[in-house]
C-alpha cells in the first residue's frame, strides 16, 4: 500500500542527502484540501495524490516535482482558487507553485465546444511545459493512474478518455524517451478502445507464453556463449515480450495472422562500451542473417529525444524472425527512463543547457503552433507533430534532421529558414532535380533551390507534414490576404467618401475618425479599412459613422443580420449593372457557379483583393460563407447587356432534336455560347446542357417554355 512514509522512503534512496521536509508539509497541506473528497472508485482523492507522486518518485524526479505531485490537484479542488494559489506561494514557493499551475486544466471558463476546450487545455499545458518539463511529468503520472482507474467511469468516458492518451500523451511520453511508461498508457488505452481485440490477443499470447520463455531462454544461452567466445565480459542479453499494443499494430498494418509475428520478443544486448556494441552487433550478423532494411543505427545518430541504441532484425534461431537491440549501461537507463534519467536529483540544481537540449522541440512545437487559431486544426498538428519522426535526411553540411513520413522538401526547407521555405522553387535530393512534393527517404541528401520570384500558395498545405511549414505557410497566406484587404478597404472607403467632398485624410486633420475607431473597437486606420476589405464591417456602417450626425440620420439602418440595406435601385452609369450599397464603381463580377440573371435575388460576397463577387441568394456556395462578409446589392433599374445561363434538357434521343433546339433557342433571340449532350443509347433519353446568352430572368423562362413545347422534350430546367 502507497503512504507518505513509502514515498519518502524510496526518494531517500536516491537523495540521501536531500532535506525531505517539504514533501512532509506538502502531504499534510493536500491532506487538508482533500478532505472529504473521493474520486469515483470511492477512494479519498489523496490515494490519487499518493499514486501519482509514487511514479514520480521511481522516475526518481526532484523534491520540487514529488511535492507538486501531492498537490497537483489542489487548484482544482479548492473552493477559493486565488486564495490557495497565495498559500502554495507562501508554503512552498514559486517553483513548486509554477508546476502545480501548469498541470492543472482551465476551469471556469466557458468555451463554445468541447474541443475548443480541450484545445486550450493543451495549449496550456505546452506553453507551460516549454518553461518546464517538469510539469509534463506531472502530468504523464496523473494520466497513468487516471487511465489504471478508468474502469470506474462510463463506457462513453472510457473511450474519450483512451483516444485522448493515445493521441497524445503516450506520443508525449515516447517523445521524452520514457520508454515504459508509453508502453503502459498505449497497452490501457488499447484495452479501452478495443477491448474484444484486446482480450483475444490477450488470450493467444497467454497460450503460447510457456514456448516463447523456452525459445527466449535458449536464444539467450546461445548468445551468451557466442558473444563470450569472442572476448565480451560482464555484458547482459534480456529477453522480453513486446507489449500487446505494438503487436496488434503489425497485426494490422501487414495484415497477417499472430502466427506470422515471429518478432513478438524483442532481445536486447547490455555491454559497456560504444565500441563493444559495433562488436556485439558483427557478431550477431555472424550468427544469423540481417533481414534487409531492417538495420538502424542510432548511435551515430540519435533520436530527438537523446535515445540512442543499434536495431537489426535477423532470421534467426529456428528460422524466427528476432528483433535485437544493441546499447550500453548509459544508453540503456536514457531509452528507459528518458528525459527523466536527465531531470533526476542532481544535488538540487536546474536542468543543465545540455540536458535542455532534449526537449529543444517542445519550444519549437508551442512556437509553430502559436498561429493556430483554429481548435481542430491546432490538436491535429499537435497530434501530427507528437508522432516519432520516421525518417533522418541530411543537409549538404551533414546536420541530420528528422521529419514524419511523407515529408516533402518543403518540410526541409522550413526546417532550415523560414525564408527559405517562403522563396523554394524546388530542391536536389541526392544531387538529382526533384520536385517540391517529392516524398523524402531515409538518408536523403537534400538541397533546397530558391527563387525571390517564388512565394507560399495554399496547395503547399496539402503536400507538407510539420506543424512549422504549415504554421509559416498559412501565416504568409493571412499576411497577403490582410494586404489585399487594406487595399479593398481604403479603395470602397475613399470612394464614397468623395461624394461627400470628404477624405480618409480630412477626417484625421479634424480628429473625427479617434471617435469613429472607437465606436468601432478598432485600434487603428489600418485594422478599420481591413475589417471593411473583409467584410467584417460592411461598408455602409463606416458611411454611417462617418457621416455628421444629420447626415447620418437620412441613411437607412441595417435590416438583416450580417447584411447591408441597399438603397433604391438607380440607373446604371459608367455601364454598370450591379449597384453596390455604401460605394460606386466596385469592382463586382458574376459569379460562374450560379450565374445569377436580372430578376433573381442577389448577394454581394466581398472577396480580398479581387472585389465583390455576386451570387444567387440561395447559392449553395454561401451556405458556409463567412456572414460578416455578406453585402446587400441590386441589379441597376435600366441594364443593357447580356447574361450567362445554364440550361438543363432532358428529351426522347431522335433525329432533328439538336436542329430543332438550336432553331428554338435562336429564334427568341438568345445565343449558345456552348453545349454538351449525352445519351443513354438507341432509343433512349438525352441530356443535353448549355450555356447560353440571355437579357434577363423573364426572357429565360420564356424561353424554356418554348423549350418545353417542342416534340420529344420532358424537362427543361435551368440550373
Amino acid at each position: 500500500m502507497v503512504s507518505i512514509e513509502s514515498i519518502l522512503e524510496t526518494a531517500k534512496g536516491y537523495m540521501p542527502e536531500e532535506d525531505l521536509t517539504p514533501l512532509r508539509e506538502a502531504y499534510a497541506f493536500a491532506e487538508e484540501i482533500y478532505s472529504g473528497k473521493h474520486r469515483l472508485s470511492g477512494r479519498p482523492y489523496l490515494y490519487h495524490a499518493l499514486m501519482v507522486t509514487d511514479i514520480l518518485a521511481t522516475m526518481r524526479l526532484d523534491v520540487p516535482t514529488l511535492c507538486a505531485g501531492l498537490l497537483h490537484g489542489v487548484l482544482k479542488r479548492s473552493e477559493n482558487i486565488r486564495e490557495t494559489e497565495k498559500l502554495l506561494l507562501g508554503k512552498f514557493g514559486e517553483d513548486i507553485t509554477n508546476i502545480i499551475k501548469g498541470a492543472t486544466r482551465i476551469t471556469g471558463v466557458q468555451f463554445n465546444s468541447k474541443l475548443a476546450y480541450q484545445a486550450e487545455n493543451i495549449r496550456k499545458m505546452l506553453l507551460a511545459m516549454s518553461s518546464d518539463i517538469r510539469v509534463l511529468l506531472v502530468q504523464l503520472a496523473d494520466r497513468l493512474h487516471d487511465m489504471q482507474s478508468l474502469r470506474y467511469v462510463a463506457r462513453s468516458k472510457q473511450i474519450e478518455f483512451a483516444q485522448d492518451t493515445m493521441d497524445l500523451y503516450a506520443p508525449l511520453a515516447s517523445r521524452l524517451g520514457i520508454d515504459w511508461l508509453k508502453r503502459e498508457l498505449e497497452d490501457l488505452a488499447f484495452s479501452y478502445l478495443h477491448p474484444e481485440e484486446y482480450e483475444d490477443l490477450s488470450n493467444k499470447i497467454r497460450t503460447s507464453l510457456a514456448d516463447r520463455e523456452t525459445y527466449v531462454e535458449e536464444v539467450k544461452a546461445l548468445l551468451t556463449r557466442k558473444l563470450s567466445e569472442h572476448g565480451l565480459r560482464d555484458f547482459r542479453v534480456l529477453g522480453r515480450p513486446k507489449h500487446l499494443y505494438s503487436i496488434y499494430k503489425k497485426l494490422i498494418v501487414q495484415n497477417i495472422p499472430l502466427e506470422k509475428v515471429y518478432d513478438k520478443v524483442a532481445f536486447r544486448i547490455i555491454v559497456h562500451t560504444v565500441k563493444e556494441c559495433y562488436e556485439a552487433l558483427g557478431i550477431i550478423h555472424s550468427l544469423w542473417p540481417p533481414v534487409d532494411g531492417r538495420f538502424k543505427d542510432f548511435i551515430s545518430t540519435p533520436k530527438g529525444n537523446m535515445y540512442q541504441s543499434l536495431h537489426t532484425s535477423v532470421v534467426g534461431l529456428h528460422g524466427e524472425f528476432m528483433e535485437v537491440q544493441i546499447r550500453t549501461e548509459e544508453m540503456d537507463r536514457v531509452a528507459q527512463e528518458g528525459i527523466a534519467a536527465h531531470w533526476a536529483y542532481k544535488e538540487g540544481k536546474a536542468i543543465t543547457s545540455k540536458d535542455a537540449r532534449l526537449f529543444k522541440w517542445l519550444k519549437q512545437l508551442v512556437h509553430a503552433l502559436q498561429e493556430l487559431e483554429d481548435p481542430k486544426e491546432f490538436l491535429d498538428a499537435v497530434k501530427g507533430e507528437l508522432y516519432e519522426a520516421d525518417i533522418f535526411v541530411l543537409t549538404p553540411n551533414g546536420e541530420v534532421k528528422e521529419f514524419p513520413r511523407g515529408s516533402t522538401p518543403i518540410d526541409f526547407a522550413y526546417s532550415i529558414h523560414t525564408e527559405i521555405g517562403n522563396h523554394c522553387t524546388g530542391a536536389k535530393i541526392n544531387g538529382h532535380i526533384a520536385q517540391l512534393k517529392t516524398i523524402l527517404k531515409n538518408g536523403d541528401l537534400v538541397e533546397i533551390i530558391t527563387s525571390p520570384k517564388q512565394t507560399p500558395n495554399r496547395s503547399w498545405l496539402g503536400i507538407v507534414k510539420t506543424a512549422r511549414a504549415k504554421s509559416r505557410i498559412r501565416q504568409w497566406l493571412n499576411q497577403e490576404e490582410r494586404e489585399k484587404a487594406l487595399q479593398v478597404g481604403r479603395e470602397l472607403c475613399e470612394r464614397e467618401l468623395r461624394k461627400h467632398d470628404l477624405s480618409l485624410k480630412k477626417m484625421i486633420k479634424t480628429g473625427h475618425l479617434k471617435e469613429v475607431l472607437k465606436s468601432l473597437s478598432c485600434n487603428s486606420l489600418e485594422e478599420l479599412m481591413r475589417k471593411v476589405g473583409t467584410g467584417k464591417i460592411p461598408v455602409h456602417t463606416i458611411i454611417r459613422s462617418l457621416q455628421p450626425e444629420e447626415i447620418r440620420e437620412e441613411l437607412p439602418e441595417e435590416t438583416t443580420p450580417g447584411l447591408v440595406p441597399t438603397r433604391e435601385r438607380r440607373k446604371a452609369d459608367k455601364g454598370n449593372i450591379i449597384l453596390v450599397d455604401g460605394a460606386d464603381d466596385v469592382l463586382t463580377k458574376i459569379s460562374h457557379c450560379c450565374m445569377p440573371v436580372p430578376g433573381d435575388e442577389i448577394v454581394g460576397f466581398i472577396t480580398a483583393g479581387r472585389g465583390i463577387s455576386v451570387h444567387k441568394r440561395h447559392c449553395p456556395n454561401l451556405q458556409n460563407a463567412d456572414q460578416q462578409r455578406l453585402i446587400a446589392v441590386n441589379w441597376a433599374e435600366e441594364i443593357r447587356a447580356t447574361h450567362r445561363a445554364q440550361i438543363q434538357i432532358i428529351a426522347h434521343d431522335q433525329k432533328g432534336l439538336l436542329a430543332s433546339l438550336s432553331n428554338t433557342i435562336s429564334g427568341d433571340d438568345a445565343n449558345i455560347l456552348s453545349l454538351e449532350a449525352s445519351t443513354s443509347g438507341a432509343g433512349g433519353l438525352a441530356k443535353i446542357n448549355i450555356i447560353i446568352e440571355i437579357n434577363s430572368r423573364e426572357h429565360l423562362l420564356r424561353l424554356l417554355q418554348h423549350v418545353q413545347q417542342l416534340d420529344g422534350v420532358m424537362e427543361a430546367k435551368r440550373l
